[in-house]
């Protein structure tokens, strides 16, 4: 399942961004990797390793159109 991010979400992230880009693409992350019941099974280790690999530039916005849509 592909996580679709909605305009709450998007509002959250936006607001999140502004004040630390890094924390709010945490944030993208973990909503991806959450079941169906918010839960994330992965170790801190693992979502360290994701994260890096996930994000070419962690500072950088990662939804699409941009932070002033």
């Amino acid at each position: 399942m592909t996580f679709k991010p909605n305009r709450k979400f998007k509002k959250r992230y936006d607001r999140v961004f502004r004040e630390n880009p890094m924390a709010a693409n945490m944030l993208l992350l973990i909503a991806e990797l959450a079941n169906n019941k918010g839960r994330v099974e992965a170790t801190e280790e693992e979502i360290t390793a994701l994260f890096n690999a996930r994000f070419e530039d962690p500072g950088a916005y990662q939804l699409s159109g941009g932070l002033e849509r």
